[in-house]
């Protein structure tokens, strides 16, 4: 058994094709066959059924998994060895949320490059309950999301707090008042995001401990979309004070206070506990924590 074999197998799990998982390893068909029957030889077992679409026999998913664990290891023993010279470098896969994504990271992300070229990273735009189950199995090495809830199994470090605002366009029946009691709310056509997401989490709590029924007249799964709606005077919205920071001095969105909704949450970023952190990590985590509030929240 050899890795490239390993490689293989996981490929054709994905591409459900012998030929398709060749043409991503930059191998022939027949290379690709020979392979996977050296490994079933090997362990005298069918590890895929080679009806039309390609499938994993029973034995098959059992070595799935074990070969994408040995590839994890191959890829942590790599990057240890890769460590020793001291030279922050690899791949960091970090997981936020849209509005956190397009308001916080474009200044984090430009100051950390520019000092560790060496580091690679891709963002993943998820919701805060997505973000916290992707840590936790490893899809996502860090998440950048709101802390509502401590984790034992993850480890997190407050970076600011945000707010949820009400937010209307200049034209709505209500941008004339800079604060409204929560009573307003009542019957007020909301454009809500999508229950999963942190924000929707806390409106609804709020919501249900003052007995207010809301009329929800859209959802949507980010703030971005939310904003885009509400601009154009398609209903009011409960969104993240800092996602609407360019729209407020603009003037496209109008925020009015309710003071039930002044809560301060945390915004922190999170990682699984005991996990091996590699230079890059140890390096953009060290950053991160680093930062004062002001570098999170401050006007472009």
């Amino acid at each position: 058994m050899n890795l490239n074999q390993l490689e293989t197998l996981i490929t054709i799990s994905k591409t459900m094709s012998f030929r398709k998982a060749g043409e991503v390893l930059n191998l022939t068909q027949p290379a690709v066959s020979a392979q996977i029957k050296s490994l079933e030889d090997e362990f005298k077992t069918v590890l895929i059924d080679r009806n039309q679409p390609v499938t994993l026999t029973d034995s098959g998913r059992v070595f799935l998994d074990h070969a994408e664990m040995i590839l994890q290891t191959v890829e942590d023993l790599k990057q240890r060895l890769a460590d020793l010279n001291q030279t922050p470098q690899g791949h960091i896969h970090l997981g936020t949320t849209t509005s956190i994504a397009m308001q916080i990271l474009p200044r984090v992300l430009s100051y950390f490059q520019n000092q560790f070229p060496l580091i690679k990273t891709t963002i993943h735009s998820m919701s805060t309950s997505q973000i916290m189950q992707s840590v936790e199995n490893g899809t996502i090495d860090l998440g950048i999301t709101y802390l509502f809830e401590k984790q034992p199994s993850l480890e997190s470090s407050v970076l600011y707090y945000d707010t949820f605002e009400l937010t209307v366009a200049p034209a709505h029946p209500l941008a004339r008042f800079s604060h409204v009691p929560i009573e307003k709310l009542h019957e007020l056509p909301l454009i809500m995001l999508s229950p999963e997401t942190a924000g929707r989490r806390f409106v609804d709590q709020v919501f249900k401990l003052l007995h207010i029924t809301p009329q929800t007249v859209m959802e949507l799964s980010s703030s971005e979309e939310v904003k885009r709606m509400v601009e154009l005077n398609l209903g009011a919205a409960i969104i993240s004070k800092l996602s609407i920071q360019n729209e407020l001095r603009l003037g496209t969105l109008k925020m009015i206070k309710v003071n039930e909704l002044e809560i301060s949450h945390p915004v922190g970023v999170v990682y699984k506990s005991g996990r091996y952190l590699s230079s890059a990590l140890h390096q953009f985590l060290l950053d991160l924590k680093g930062m004062q509030e002001i570098q999170f929240i401050g006007s472009e």
